[in-house]
């Protein structure tokens, strides 16, 4: 099973359950091996391996420590680079809050699909919201 946007909560845990179950077979460990090596109760993997309840995360990281797959992290979760242009601007320090301006967005083809407005159409129609320019009136 391939897990995208449109899979339900449950049905990710249940193949996360079902992919741990699969490596820890492919290691060839019971589940009470696992539990013992991961520090966790056999019923924590269990519970994990059916997919039933998320368990808690510092069990799920347990498990995929125990199973040697928390290096995977790093490709699930990279830590995020900001663009040179945003290093210059925070000039060194760590950025802490999102910014609180919002951006009215481009009209596209499917804003106005009747106009034929939006990138790459070639036309902008009469009644389409245009962005604000410098020097622009108000």
């Amino acid at each position: 099973m391939r897990i995208g946007k449109e899979t339900t909560d449950e049905a990710v845990l249940g193949e996360l359950g079902r992919r741990l179950a699969q490596v820890r077979l492919g290691k060839n460990l019971t589940q009470a091996q696992l539990a013992a090596k991961a520090g966790v109760s056999k019923r924590t993997v269990e519970r994990l391996e059916v997919g039933g309840v998320a368990p808690q995360l510092s069990g799920f990281l347990r498990i995929c420590r125990g199973l040697d797959l928390l290096e995977r992290f790093e490709l699930l979760l990279p830590e995020p680079v900001p663009s040179p242009m945003a290093q210059l601007k925070l000039g060194g320090k760590q950025r802490r809050r999102a910014s609180s301006v919002a951006r009215a967005p481009m009209p596209t083809a499917a804003t106005y699909p009747e106009l034929g407005v939006g990138a790459g159409s070639g036309r902008v129609a009469e009644d389409a919201p245009t962005a604000w320019r410098w020097g622009d009136e108000p």
